[in-house]
């Protein structure tokens, strides 16, 4: 697995737009789900899919809301989908299979970030549960559609985070160590996030479904943060000071953009879920994470520092998050858990 870990040359730098990835690439009767495809990096891939020819179903908690933030965006549709919830996963899936429509890629973009503790209905971590299982019950569902295509893609949206935590199999829904800020839940479900596209891609690679994890970069103006039930408002994730000392945002408090740090603009941070979700320049590769529109170098020798604390950045994968063995090992106690 590790050997097809490293750049391919795609051309492309990390300040391309997702518009730069898709000129000239006609998408004209190819369908897409996006999940959380109405804001930040998620509403820039649906316009960006859509600009090719694309026809996308957003998947959103609230289908009204997303398509008022999807206004005036050709061949869109809105669906209802909580992820923390299995029958809303099921009933999304249903409803989609018996468009009877192919599906020529999944981008499960939707996610949270850090925060208090947060359990669901079935006692699991939030943030594993939302930016995790609720992606792999749903693709799971959506596998029929997906065989329709043949020739699909299932693009899981990753993070440089996942540096900060491997996979905790003796604990995975926090009995107990769950630190004051969430990170190390999220870091758990952002390594889940590539494990699951490397083990999807062994399974499905056959059926001409492939696999990707993406790590879009760092975009300070989109709107990931913890769960909460709609209408509450999000605070920030961490206080001004500690962006400044991050280099994410300036002495007035502006956003800083710039890409060859990994600090980017939405139309930026999408670019690489739509060339994992529809550029040629993949053909034949799949089970692989990518990041500023390529196949990320892998970090063999990861140091101490933990991803998002410092102004320098390292988001190059890690080989905890390909192992196979791992891979296989979350797929199996994956599907025990959304049976639950």
């Amino acid at each position: 697995m590790t050997q097809r870990q490293h750049p391919i040359g795609t051309g492309f730098t990390a300040a391309a737009t997702a518009d730069e990835i898709l000129a000239g690439i006609d998408l004209s009767g190819k369908h897409i789900v996006v999940t959380g495809g109405h804001q930040g990096i998620g509403r820039e891939t649906t316009r960006a899919l859509s600009r090719a020819g694309a026809s996308v179903t957003v998947a959103a908690r609230n289908p009204e809301r997303a398509a008022e933030a999807l206004s005036g965006v050709e061949r869109v549709a809105a669906s209802r989908l909580d992820l923390l919830d299995p029958d809303s996963i099921d009933a999304f899936a249903d409803r989609y299979l018996a468009s009877g429509e192919p599906l020529h890629a999944l981008v499960n973009n939707a996610g949270i970030m850090a925060g208090p503790l947060v359990r669901d209905a079935r006692g699991y971590e939030s943030q594993f549960a939302t930016n995790h299982l609720g992606h792999f019950q749903l693709t799971l569902g959506l596998l029929p559609a997906l065989r329709a295509a043949r020739g699909a893609r299932v693009v899981n949206l990753t993070s440089g985070g996942h540096r900060i935590s491997d996979i905790r199999w003796d604990d995975p829904h926090f009995a107990d160590g769950y630190d004051e800020a969430g990170m190390l839940g999220y870091g758990q479900s952002k390594t889940a996030n590539v494990l699951f596209a490397v083990e999807l891609d062994r399974r499905w690679a056959e059926d001409g479904i492939r696999g990707f994890a993406v790590h879009p970069g760092i975009v300070m103006t989109t709107n990931l943060g913890p769960y909460l039930p709609e209408g509450e408002e999000r605070t920030p994730w961490l206080p001004d000071e500690a962006l400044r000392a991050m280099g994410l945002v300036d002495e007035a408090g502006a956003v800083v953009i710039d890409p060859e740090r990994e600090l980017k603009t939405p139309q930026q941070g999408a670019s690489t879920s739509v060339l994992a979700a529809a550029s040629p320049l993949l053909e034949g590769i799949g089970g692989v994470y990518l990041k500023d529109n390529d196949v990320s170098p892998l970090d063999e020798d990861p140091q101490d520092a933990v991803f998002g604390t410092t102004a320098e950045v390292n988001s190059d994968v890690v080989p905890y998050a390909l192992d196979p063995d791992s891979a296989r090992r979350l797929w199996e106690l994956s599907e025990e858990l959304v049976k639950r």
